[in-house]
């Protein structure tokens, strides 16, 4: 078993002993959040649903990002992530979110954000927590990274701990 699966597994434990369910909403990670999940038999019991907001224009159609955002902070940016949050939670009606945007590379890194720069964002209720984080490796590296640490973060949520320490 992959570690996000077993991560996924546990997550799915957690989940079901509070009758509570997950949203994800992702960009560089591309649905990969929602795909480990989903790889769980039974996870519809605690999953709601994935947004996939590859573009700045999705993030703002689908999870009402404020456009304005992109322009002052970038897409890879702590408020950015946040609204997203924001937006997966009040579309799906989930308890508990998990967001992502970041340089997966090999291109599209800046001096000031590099590739592997990945900002998480999760949300239980009205509560928000992020955190940026720095990976190594090529593109699907980064990738597998950022998925396995927006499961850890999520299982630290559910767990009632602050999921961007640690």
């Amino acid at each position: 078993m992959s570690r996000s699966t077993d991560l996924a597994a546990q997550l799915g434990r957690a989940l079901e002993q509070q009758a509570a369910q997950v949203t994800t909403a992702e960009s560089c990670t591309g649905g990969g959040i929602a795909e480990a999940i989903t790889r769980i038999a039974g996870s519809s019991a605690w999953f709601e649903a994935g947004f996939v907001t590859y573009s700045n224009e999705q993030k703002t159609r689908q999870l009402q990002v404020p456009a304005a955002l992109f322009a002052t902070v970038g897409a890879v940016s702590r408020e950015v992530v946040e609204a997203m949050v924001r937006g997966a939670q009040q579309a799906s009606g989930a308890r508990y979110a998990v967001a992502v945007s970041g340089v997966a590379g090999p291109g599209g890194g800046t001096p000031g954000k590099p590739v592997g720069t990945v900002w998480l964002a999760w949300g239980r209720d009205e509560a928000r927590f992020a955190r940026c984080f720095h990976f190594a490796g090529d593109r699907q590296v980064v990738r597998e990274q950022s998925v396995e640490a927006a499961l850890v973060g999520l299982i630290r949520l559910v767990n009632g701990e602050n999921p961007a320490e640690g």
